[in-house]
């Protein structure tokens, strides 16, 4: 949180304007610097959260820095691209080790500085790109940078929101993020990391080819898909769940009938 209000304050990182989404343009102070923040803190834990497998907050971290890296680069924002660029150099090296079956692991130092870097180029990006004057300019800047952020961003909010709903504290431990659905599908730490990756791509081509239809509907249509999609992997899981109780179920049953006979020579013969 204090690094969220230095950001702010010092760096100039800053939401001043939503860019046509909800029909709202310019904001006023207080609205921008509340949602500045909460951006900030809410990208910065998206990374520590999705953090839960190997490679998988550094495979994420480097598709969003390349991107952003590339963006700013044609876009003549060489420091932000150097910023972007420096980071995902340094995921892919760690990467090696990191990826399944991993030797080393981030921590949280390594995933909040993932965030917090992510949420400045975010935040860079949705302010640079949606100016008409800018070089490679985006009419739906603010749906396209979530959307680059999609994986962590929506998985964390979702979590969040179950948390909130069933009264307990937004930071407090469950197996509800789409790692742990996979995990119980039998996905490994591999596979996951590699489908989410995919999953993250394709979420950013589609919010690049769908930039004409407006930020508003954009963003509906890329979160209907992400909910879809991930309510389709949350049903299997609970068909895998209620297989595997029935099987319990039928080997408790089994066992009892088992010991019931041994205990019985009457029956038992």
């Amino acid at each position: 949180m204090i690094a969220a209000g230095i950001l702010i304050k010092f760096g100039g990182i800053q939401i001043n304007n939503m860019h046509g989404f909800l029909g709202i343009y310019e904001l006023p102070y207080v609205a921008s610097i509340v949602l500045s923040f909460f951006t900030i803190v809410v990208i910065t834990n998206s990374f520590n959260l999705i953090d839960g497998i190997d490679g998988l907050a550094g495979s994420l971290g480097l598709i969003t820095t390349l991107i952003f890296g590339t963006y700013f680069y044609f876009a003549d924002y060489l420091l932000f691209s150097v910023l972007a660029f420096a980071l995902a150099g340094s995921i892919l090296s760690f990467l090696i080790y990191n990826f399944s079956p991993a030797k080393i692991f981030m921590g949280d130092t390594g995933s909040l500085l993932l965030g917090i870097v992510n949420s400045i180029l975010v935040i860079k990006f949705i302010n640079v790109a949606a100016d008409p004057t800018s070089k490679i300019y985006f009419e739906s800047s603010a749906a396209i940078g979530f959307s680059i952020l999609m994986v962590p961003l929506f998985d964390t909010l979702r979590v969040f929101g179950i948390r909130l709903l069933q009264r307990r504290s937004p930071f407090s431990p469950d197996r509800n993020h789409i790692h742990h659905f996979l995990l119980d599908l039998g996905f490994s730490h591999k596979k996951i990391t590699l489908t989410c990756t995919a999953m993250s791509i394709a979420f950013i081509a589609l919010a690049v080819a769908l930039n004409p239809v407006g930020p508003t509907a954009l963003l509906l249509i890329v979160f209907a898909v992400a909910s879809v999609l991930t309510a389709w992997v949350y049903f299997l899981r609970q068909r895998v769940r209620q297989r595997a109780l029935g099987n319990r179920n039928e080997n408790a049953v089994r066992t009892r009938k088992i010991f019931s006979l041994a205990s019985d020579p009457v029956e038992a013969e």
